[in-house]
This record gives C-alpha cells, sequence and structure tokens, in this order.
C-alpha cells in the first residue's frame, strides 16, 4: 500500500498568521531586490554580458520593489534605510547598464522614489 503525498501549501494559513506583518514585507523586498539584481546581470563578473541580463524584465522588478518600499516605509522601521539604499543601487545600475537612459524622474520606480542620478 503506498502512502499518498501530502499537498501542503509551502505556508499554511496557520503558519503566516505567526510571522510578523515587518518581516513579510522585508522577505518580499529581499526577493524583489535580488531578482531584481540579478536581471541586471550584476551576479556575474561582467554585467554586460550575462546570460540572465534582461533590462525589460529588471525594470519590471525595480518598478515593484519602489512601490513596495515607499508604500510601506512607515512601517518597516529600522529596515527601511537599507531597503531603500538597496533599490537606489538598482536604479542607478539600471541607468549605467541602459543603452539610452531614462530622464531623471522616468527611470525604474522614480514616480514613487523621486530622480535618482
Amino acid at each position: 500500500m503506498s502512502e499518498q503525498p501530502s499537498e501542503q501549501p509551502p505556508y499554511s494559513s496557520r503558519q503566516l498568521e505567526d510571522i510578523p506583518s515587518v518581516e513579510v514585507i522585508s522577505r518580499a523586498a529581499v526577493m524583489l531586490l535580488s531578482a531584481g539584481a540579478e536581471r541586471l546581470g550584476l551576479a556575474d563578473a561582467d554585467p554586460a554580458t550575462s546570460p540572465h541580463r534582461d533590462l525589460d524584465e529588471a525594470r519590471r522588478l525595480i518598478t515593484a520593489l519602489a512601490g513596495l518600499v515607499t508604500a510601506s516605509a512607515e512601517y518597516l522601521g529600522l529596515h527601511a534605510g537599507p531597503l531603500r539604499d538597496g533599490l537606489q543601487s538598482l536604479q542607478k545600475a539600471f541607468r549605467e547598464a541602459s543603452v539610452v537612459p531614462d530622464p531623471p524622474g522616468q527611470g525604474p520606480g522614480e514616480k514613487y522614489t523621486g530622480p535618482v542620478y
């Protein structure tokens, strides 16, 4: 007699309710930050030749991160500063990677954060 595999979701509702909201928001932000860096090719020695580089995808991830960090800054406490710094680093890296950089204030996420130079 074979046992049926348990089809539990990665987090049950009980587990999620035990995680403080600041941790859920921070985890989501770190995932967006990491994915954005990967899409910019920053994990490779030469980002310009990274097989993972995709500026269109990076733009989406950076914009989502900017929205999340901006909307939740008041709840993040001391986590807000490092997340803002990481976001700004991605925005600058995106600007440097772009063949035709966006005008100030129109780069990824800048409608939420203001211009990044």
